[in-house]
Formats: C-alpha cells, structure tokens, sequence
C-alpha cells in the first residue's frame, strides 16, 4: 500500500483542487498560501518526482516548466486505499461490518443505492 507523506498529500490536493496541469512554482505558490512554512521549489520537484515514481502524478515534459496532474481521481486514490485495506485484512467481513455500522445517515442510504445500482439522490 502506497501512502502519502504530508507534502506529498498536501501537492496531491492541490492538483486534485486545481482540474488543470500545475506546474512545480504554481504548486509551490499555492503551498505559501495556506498557512504553513512554505518549502523550497527544489523541495517541491523532489516531492513531484516520488509522487511520479509512486505513479500519483503524470508529468508532461514536451514543455517547459514541466506540467504536474495526477494519474488518476481523488475518488480512485481512496477506493484504492480501501480495497488495500481490506485485502491486507485477515478479518475483511469484521472490517466491513464496522465501515458499513459507523456509516452515517446519508452513507448509508448512497451505500444502499450504490449496492442496488440505482444512482444517488
């Protein structure tokens, strides 16, 4: 299983955020924008580059500066996430009863459509 380090998840929800390719200076003036120690641009590219190996991001080197998206959605990370945890489970059912009870309302009722195929309300 693959997880994120702190910088890693915070670039992620940029580019998550963000519905366009950013690149590295554009992800990085974002990061001083939100109220935490804003890291060095070299920082910022060595972050992207194990994002790209991990296989979060694509980028787009026809052009300079270097274009950033991720591989794939924010819903596909997560579903990833959580088949991971389950199939490491050796109690996947135990697992899964205890998602499924701490549910909400409003989850409950997207997970019972989603299991009876019928689209959300």
């Amino acid at each position: 299983m693959l997880l994120m380090g702190e910088l890693e998840r915070r670039i992620m929800d940029l580019l998550w955020d963000a519905g366009r390719p950013l690149t590295a200076a554009e992800l990085r003036d974002s990061l001083d924008t939100d109220g935490t120690e804003t890291p060095a641009i070299t920082t910022v590219l060595t972050v992207l580059s194990r994002l790209e190996r991990k296989d979060f991001v694509r980028r787009d080197r026809k052009r300079r500066p270097h274009l950033y998206e991720p591989a794939r959605s924010r819903a596909e990370h997560m579903a990833e996430l959580m088949h991971d945890v389950l199939r490491h489970s050796p109690e996947q059912e135990a697992v899964l009863a205890r998602f499924v009870r701490s549910a909400g309302p409003k989850e409950a009722e997207l997970l019972r459509n989603l299991l009876n195929d019928e689209p959300a309300p």
